[in-house]
Order: structure tokens, then sequence, then C-alpha cells
């Protein structure tokens, strides 16, 4: 093994000498250290090289797998169902302005027509899709505009979203079928969460005011004042502000 030894260096007595066979000694050592240390590397790898290379392999075969599944699988099955809940979609607008056949243009989305697929048909054959979810909540709103409450529940309570108004709107959704079920403290429970889902304009104080008005009726005095209170202070613009201090002033007594 060689040693490292500084060039033009000659040891003037016979101490340095000693130091200096110390040090070259305990350089060699060092070296000697790390050769067997590489070498028990080396032979660790050479024994186990299958598995790593088996390793190395999978973790391949699974991004690629992922990346191919992502590209050639998911995407056009997205792009299918964002296409297929067009139609449904058509139905439940419509219901929402119509004034006579609501109950048949609800049931349509439901269940589809014309060989056309319904919200219920997406979210079995879609599952996965980002136009699923969205089914869940259109199929959500549509139980609860049949009075079908049980269903409705189901639907929302399934459904997952980042949006503030949706996410709120699905909480409330769920908030009003338990309240059609007289299950009134289930019902403030949801009214409270689309609350607290998100801030804005419109979900915010249209869920406040009935978590208001559902905690009066359960003799929830302080809470409902905590309700309107807000809807006076932070939103004074909304609709639901509308007599407010009627409401305030109820809660106080």
């Amino acid at each position: 093994m060689a040693t490292y030894k500084k060039r033009g260096f000659k040891p003037k007595n016979k101490a340095e000498e000693v130091q200096l066979d110390e040090q070259n000694s305990t350089t060699a050592e060092v070296f000697s250290t790390l050769d067997e240390s590489a070498s028990k590397t080396e032979a660790w790898v050479q024994r186990n090289q299958n598995y790593i290379l088996g390793a190395i392999g999978a973790i391949a075969i699974a991004v690629l797998g992922y990346l191919g599944y992502n590209e050639f699988i998911q995407k056009p099955k997205e792009a299918s169902a964002a296409n297929e809940l067009f139609y449904p979609q058509q139905y439940f607008d419509q219901a929402l302005t119509s004034e006579t056949a609501k109950d048949s243009l609800f049931t349509l989305a439901l269940n589809g027509a014309e060989g056309k697929y319904g919200f219920l048909d997406i979210i079995e054959e879609y599952k996965g899709t980002k136009a699923a979810n969205l089914a869940k909540y259109s199929a959500g709103m549509t139980y609860l505009n049949l009075q079908q409450y049980d269903e409705a529940i189901a639907q929302l309570d399934g459904f997952s979203s980042d949006d503030e108004v949706l996410g709120a709107m699905a909480k409330g959704g769920i908030g009003d079928a338990f309240s059609q079920l007289n299950q009134q403290e289930d019902a403030l429970d949801f009214y409270e969460k689309a609350v607290s889902h998100s801030t804005n304009d419109y979900t915010t104080p249209r869920f406040l005011y009935k978590a208001g008005v559902l905690a009066m009726n359960l003799g929830q005095k302080d809470k409902a004042l905590g309700f309107f209170e807000r809807i006076k202070d932070e939103f004074s613009s909304a609709q639901e502000a509308n007599g407010i201090e009627v409401l305030i002033g109820l809660a106080q007594n």
C-alpha cells in the first residue's frame, strides 16, 4: 500500500523521523480500511445485483405504467366522461327553469334518454373521473328537487370539491335534506359545515341564515345570534341581510 510523503521532505532528526513513520502508518491504515470497505461493498453488490436490478426495473415499470395509464387510459376516459356529462346536465338545467315538466326532466337527467347516459350511468361507468364526481353533485341536487332526501344525502356525501361554491352547496344541500327529514341537529351541523367550507358572498350568508333560523327553532339562541350578527357585519349587502335586525332582536330576547 502506497503512503503519502511530502515531496522533498527529509526528517532533520530522530524525533521527526519517528513522527513521519507514525503519520505514514496511520495514513496506510486509513487507506487500507477504505479499500476493505470498498471491496465489501463491491462483493455485496455482486451478490445482490439481481435483486438491485429487479428493484430498479420494478420502479421503472411502475413509473412507465403510471405515465402510460394516465396518457392512454385516464385522459381519454376523462374526455369521454366529460362529453357524456353534457347531455344530462342539459336536462337538469332545463328542469330548474321549467314551469311544468320539472320532475320528468329531473328523471331524464338522472337516468338518461335516447341512448345517452344520465348522471347515475356516468357515476357507475366512469368511476374515478372528474365528470363522475361532478355527476354525484348534480345527482344529489336532482334527488333533492325530487324530494328523495336519503338518495340526495348519499350522492352529495360522495362528492368532493375544492371549489368554494360547489363544496359549500353540497354541504348545504345535505343540510336541506336532513331538515326535510326532520333531523334538525344533523341539518344544523351541515349548515355549519357549509359556512366553514369557505367565505364568499353567495353561499356564506345563505347558509348562515339557514343555520341561524334552525338554531332559533332548536332553542339555541346564542348560536343563532352569532350567525345573524355575522350576516349583519360581514354580508350587509346580501339578500339575507334584509330584516336581519329583527332576527338579531329575537335571538337576544
